[in-house]
């Protein structure tokens, strides 16, 4: 006997877990609930979630409703008479009357009870913690409260960016998700620890921002911030090909300390960072060095 699964889920993390259960021998994924499609890039194109794409290339019946409380969402579920709910980065909260239909089974990228929320990845590298993963957890009313079922751990390399820890995290969630179903009767939950709880927000682009000031702080956010939003000046000049010289020397902020190949290496009131490329608002990327060059900047100046 397979066992059947109604599958939740919105982006490519989410679509990965899924690839996953429907690879399974031992797995049927008979329904998906996604977000309904969205407008995406300048030309605001109307693009599926990754998931939907994923699940009609296997005919999976699809549902994308703005809300789960909708009518006939409930009715649709509970009709495919699932053993569990699997839900990955949905992007909503599950109401208790579907709650009540099966084992709903949640894989959140943070070792819970630390950051639940919309960003723990991010928020993981923000902090420049030494270790995050991956958690299979009950799912309740609350936002990622649930009792713990299982984690893999992951040691954070210092220089690893967004994407490469999303992989690595995406890649333990797989292995997590068929670990958790199989041996689901065996696992003892646990609650989890309110006292050591804390919750991330959503990221919004005016987050990339920085000012120079904490060299260390900057570069987690370069990492944490890799393809969206950037790091960027208050006068909208991007950086990129971020790395630390040092972390407690003392500066004037933006200040030009030396140059190095096409590299230039810029001052914070604490510590030090090397910049590969800047663009500047509505321009071309371009080596640091380029820009000084083109702006007759030196050694002492500010870069902006």
């Amino acid at each position: 006997m397979k066992t059947k699964i109604v599958y939740m889920g919105t982006p490519h993390y989410a679509r990965e877990i899924l690839n996953t259960l429907i690879e399974a021998e031992d797995m049927e994924v008979s329904l998906v609930l996604t977000q309904p499609d969205r407008p995406v890039g300048r030309k605001k194109v109307l693009t599926a979630p990754p998931v939907k794409v994923l699940a009609k290339e296997y005919d999976i019946t699809v549902l994308q409703p703005n809300r789960l409380s909708d009518e006939g969402m409930e009715e649709a579920i509970r009709g495919t008479k699932p053993d569990f709910i699997v839900v990955a980065a949905f992007g909503q909260i599950l109401p208790k009357s579907i709650l009540d239909i099966a084992p709903c089974i949640n894989l959140h990228a943070s070792l819970l009870p630390q950051y639940r929320g919309a960003s723990p990845v991010q928020q993981s590298l923000l902090n420049g913690d030494e270790k995050t993963g991956v958690t299979s957890m009950m799912m309740e009313e609350g936002l990622d409260t649930g009792d713990i079922l299982e984690k893999i751990e992951f040691i954070i390399p210092d220089e690893i960016r967004l994407h490469a820890l999303m992989q690595q995290l995406t890649a333990d969630a797989c292995i997590l998700t068929l670990s958790t179903i199989r041996a689901y009767e065996s696992i003892t939950a646990v609650k989890q620890d309110e006292s050591q709880a804390t919750l991330c927000k959503k990221i919004k682009k005016s987050d990339g921002e920085i000012d120079f000031e904490d060299a260390k702080m900057i570069y987690n956010k370069y990492r944490a911030f890799e393809g969206w939003p950037g790091v960027f000046a208050a006068n909208g000049t991007k950086f990129d090909g971020l790395s630390i010289v040092d972390t407690h020397s003392e500066h004037k902020a933006f200040e030009i300390l030396s140059f190095s190949h096409d590299s230039v290496v810029v001052g914070c009131r604490k510590g030090a960072l090397q910049i590969a490329t800047l663009q500047p608002a509505s321009k071309k990327a371009m080596t640091a060095k380029a820009y000084c060059v083109g702006r007759g900047l030196k050694v002492g100046d500010l870069i902006l």
